[in-house]
Order: structure tokens, then sequence, then C-alpha cells
């Protein structure tokens, strides 16, 4: 009769099983499970039971501790991290194992490996025959010990113990294998044949005039750089989930996993970055507790409304539309609220300009007695008319004050100049920090 154990028994304090005496007597309840076919595996839940189950039960079978971490099974078999996963959850329910305590793999926490007991089925009990008692009475029933088996099992656990002791290992590629030695052929390191066959007598050999022309391929050809694996769905989508937490900055703390799932649609359609995150820009701003939660929430139906690439080009060409006209808004309130106001109420930023109109008088003075005039103090607010020392001083005070280069802008200097002055990278901070009004 088929079984399958269900996750509430698969702990020890519900296990109807029995605890292993020894990890020989465990893998021979491993292989009877094997195959006698009756454990009843989930419908869809990944690989089905096999030879690499068997592998990752004899790994478990020689720790002392059961305590088997998934990273060390997967360094230790060669396998991917998931499939571990999988047939850790077919041991558990066929029986095999038992949880006492559950591991953690959380991210951003120290991860925890689970601690298992090895546990023999009540299954393979009843159809060997296997008698058991409990000799403490006060003690659980998974301490049980068996007393005896039946004649009839008795040559069915002589196989299984002649099983037990075989290992499975993990058949290895041979790599390196020259096409030469596959087909039989042998050469020395000057090209000599040595065959046992006559080279005089072969009929086969090619002639002189396809040897002279070069026309014969090389002995030791040149070994191709491996073609890029091309990425599949699901590392399209994770890819779009890196580039978004990358760039937009309300996900910098997002789960990528979660991410990939949340835009596993406009993924699949073939959305870039630029793309996602020009259809957010334009998108309601709801509230939400997650960052996931608010991604979930605007790009709900995304790929059916911008569902051609024409459309999605449009969608970029309005954002930066619109981020161009956000920030011309934002120099020019800054520059309002200079001439409004008339003064610098921040009384560092007070200080910065008086030693702009310092180093700038300075200059004045020395253009006057170069060529006997007088330039307005306007005149010489341009690169070209500070020194390197200056220039650099004047960067310094802008990366200790934002406001500094607000004032330089609302005082009338052109854009291009300031940017000359104190960077592009500067700039754009101060008036990404700068209080914008709400357009």
């Amino acid at each position: 009769m088929a079984f399958r154990v269900i996750e509430p028994e698969q702990w020890i304090d519900t296990t109807t099983g029995r605890i292993a005496p020894e990890a020989y007597s465990w893998m021979q309840a491993v292989h009877w499970i094997a195959g006698c076919g009756l454990y009843d595996q989930e419908p869809g839940h990944g690989p089905k039971w096999g030879p690499t189950t068997v592998a990752i039960a004899q790994e478990i079978a020689a720790l002392t501790e059961c305590r088997p971490s998934i990273d060390y099974l997967v360094r230790k078999l060669g396998i991917s991290e998931r499939t571990v996963q999988y047939h850790l959850a077919h041991l558990r329910a066929a029986g095999l194992l038992v949880y006492r305590s559950k591991g953690t793999r959380l991210a951003g926490r120290v991860r925890l490996a689970s601690v298992y007991e090895r546990v023999i089925p009540v299954q393979f009990d009843e159809a060997l025959g296997i008698r058991t008692v409990l000799r403490d009475e006060t003690a659980p029933a998974y301490t049980r010990t068996a007393v005896g088996i039946a004649e009839a099992g008795r040559s069915v656990i002589g196989d299984l113990a002649r099983k037990a002791t075989r290992k499975i290992r993990k058949k290895r590629t041979k790599r390196g294998v020259e096409k030469s030695a596959v087909s039989g052929a042998r050469c020395t390191p000057m090209q000599v044949g040595t065959s046992t066959v006559s080279t005089t007598a072969s009929p086969t050999l090619p002639s002189e005039k396809n040897l002279a022309s070069g026309k014969k391929s090389s002995p030791t050809p040149k070994q191709q750089k491996p073609k890029a694996r091309k990425i599949n769905q699901v590392g399209r989508r994770y890819q779009l989930a890196r580039e978004l937490i990358a760039s937009v900055p309300w996900l910098s703390k997002a789960s990528t996993p979660r991410i990939a799932w949340i835009v596993r649609h406009i993924a699949d359609a073939g959305w870039t970055a630029t793309e996602t995150q020009a259809f957010l820009s334009l998108a309601d701003t709801p509230k939400a507790r997650r960052p996931s939660g608010m991604l979930a929430h605007r790009l709900k139906g995304a790929h059916l409304l911008w569902s051609t690439p024409a459309q999605r080009a449009g969608g970029v060409e309005a954002w930066h539309l619109a981020e161009e006209q956000r920030r011309k808004h934002r120099i020019a309130a800054v520059r309002a609220e200079r001439d409004t106001a008339g003064e610098v109420t921040h009384a560092k930023s007070a200080h910065v300009a008086r030693e702009w109109d310092a180093a700038v008088a300075k200059n004045l003075e020395m253009v006057g007695a170069d060529d006997g005039t007088c330039h307005g103090l306007e005149d010489l607010r341009t690169p070209d008319d500070l020194t390197r020392e200056e220039v650099q001083k004047q960067r310094a005070w802008a990366q200790q004050d934002p406001e500094f280069i607000l004032a330089a802008l609302a005082s009338g200097m052109d854009e291009r100049d300031v940017r000359r002055i104190y960077t592009n990278h500067l700039v754009d901070l101060a008036l990404r920090t700068s209080p914008s009004p709400a357009f």
C-alpha cells in the first residue's frame, strides 16, 4: 500500500517511526524504500526519487551529528541547491528523516542548518516482520528497538545489507581526450607515426600537392572559446530585477527573488529597466508598507497598457521630457527664491558666498593690474577667471554645503559655467537635495 508522510508528521514528536540504531540499519531502510515502490511521491514536486536521493542519504549517514548543511551537500555532490532541497523533501516524505529543529535561510540573518533524526518508518518493520519493543514505558514511542525478524524477511534484509555496503558514486566525464585518441591514431611529439601499419603501403595518404598547399588541418587546432550561454526566461526576470534594484532608490533594499516574481510579466514581454522606470514615473504612487508591494501595484497590467515597443519608446521619451522640465522648474524656483529673499538665510551659505566674493575680488584686482581696466563682478564669474587652486577651493566648499551651488545659480551665473566649476555630479546633487515646489 502506497504511503507518504505529511508535513505535520515530519517531526520527532509526531513521527510513527523509530530512531535508527546506526547508519547501517538506516541505509537498509533507504534502499528498501527505493526498491519497494510504495513511496507515493507528490505529483509535480521536482525530480523523482532516484540515485541522487540515495547519494544524499549516504552523505547524511556518514555524519556523526545528523545536521546536513545544504551548502555542504551542494559542494560535496556537485549539484544545485534546489536539487538538494527536493531530495531532502523526499527523505522526509518517505519517513526516513524527521526534524528535531528546523533551520533558517533568510537573507540578512545567520543561516542555521536543520537538525534531523534518522528514522526507520513503521512500514519497513511491518513489511519485513520486524518485532520492536519499548524497553522504557515512560520513554517516547520513537525510542523502541528491534528484537526479532520474521523468517520471510531474513532474505530481504540480507539483500538490503549488501546494498547498504555499496557506495553510489557520481559518474565522472572524461575531459581532455584528443580526437586522435578516440579514433585510435597515435603520434609522437615530432608527428612521426607509430602505427603498426606501414606508411608506405597505406593507400589513404594525401598527395604531395595537398600537403604543400597547406590545406591539411593542423594537428593541434586552436581551442575555441565557449559560447556565452543564452539567458533563459527565469534568468531574464532576475536580470531585470537586479537592474531595477540598482537604479530605483526605493527598491534598494528589496529582495531580488521577490522583485523577479513581480516583474515576470514585463520581463517576458521584453521590457528594459529604462522602460520600467518610465512607466513607474508616470503611474500613481500608492502608499505601501513594502517596496515590493508598491512595485506590484504600479506594474499591475503594465504589459497590457504598453504592449508594443513603440508605446514603450514613447513612454521613455515622455519621461525624459518630464525630467528635463522638472529640473528647469527647480532651477527657476531656486533663482526666484534667491531674488525675493535678497540674501542667503542660512548662515553657513552666507559665509560661503562671502568667500566667493572675496575670491572674485582678488581676481578683479589682478585683472585691473594687468590691463588697467576694471570689470564688473559678474563678468569674472566664469571658469576662465579662476585659477586651478581657486576652482578646487570652490568645489571643496560646495561639497560641504550644496547651497553654495544654488546661490551661484540664483545669482544669474550661466548653468554651463557652474557645471564646469563644480562638476555635473555636485550640481545634480545640489538640485536633488534642494526643496522643490509641487508641480
